[in-house]
């Protein structure tokens, strides 16, 4: 329960904590995979997770080649992805919405900080019809550096107007976990595809299976 007492804010990463997203772009590149002979994608999308457009792209050069389509095949892993889920397909993670009302019923102020680019995301969360919780929603395409970089969490706290160290971050992503660490908020785990490393359990303030158990975990730590 340590760093919780006098919450300010509570930013949250989107796929993989609000959207139950990446295990379905990965799906659609597993498809794109064998359809076209791509060996060991899940690992290389593994080592993508957490990263923003740019650094996503030089990780899959840097493992297959210069001459690696990735543009091309980006973008048709994209249209299927999108031909699936948008328009309010796009499962949600159990707990979200009821968190959400927490917060702002407790006038906790809240933001968004993804890796993905500000148009996907402003969509998906308004197919999803919550994008009005969000005070602020800063997106990779929005900061020079990725995560785990702790660029995006600096800009999301300097927009909400509180010091990272009265905001918590709920992430997913070793490198989610990585930026929030570095940029002085408390970092709370909620594994999706990765599952908690040593140094996981040493960066993030505690590890918690849902949103749910981030909604009771926030308010037992209200009460100390």
């Amino acid at each position: 329960m340590q760093n919780t007492k006098g919450l300010e804010a509570v930013i949250f990463d989107m796929d993989g904590v609000i959207f139950d997203s990446e295990r379905l772009v990965l799906a659609c590149w597993v498809e794109l995979a064998a359809k076209y002979g791509i060996r060991g994608i899940e690992e290389a999308m593994y080592e993508c997770l957490g990263t923003n457009a740019a650094d996503t792209k030089a990780i899959m050069l840097r493992r297959y080649g210069a001459d690696f389509p990735y543009e091309r095949f980006r973008k048709e892993a994209s249209a299927i992805f999108h031909e699936r889920y948008d328009n309010g397909r796009l499962p949600m993670k159990k707990g979200v919405v009821e968190l959400l009302e927490y917060l702002a019923g407790e006038n906790i102020k809240i933001a968004l900080a993804s890796s993905t680019r500000q148009e996907v995301v402003r969509r998906e969360l308004r197919d999803a019809g919550i994008l009005p919780f969000f005070g602020q929603v800063i997106c990779g395409d929005m900061v020079k550096r990725s995560k785990p970089a702790p660029d995006i969490y600096l800009k999301a706290c300097e927009a909400l107007g509180v010091i990272p160290q009265k905001a918590c971050a709920i992430e997913d992503s070793y490198n989610g976990i990585r930026s929030a660490h570095s940029a002085g908020l408390t970092p709370i785990m909620v594994p999706d595809l990765s599952a908690p490393t040593k140094e996981m359990e040493q960066l993030a303030a505690v590890i918690l299976p849902d949103l749910s158990a981030v909604q009771e975990y926030l308010a037992l730590a209200s009460c100390q």
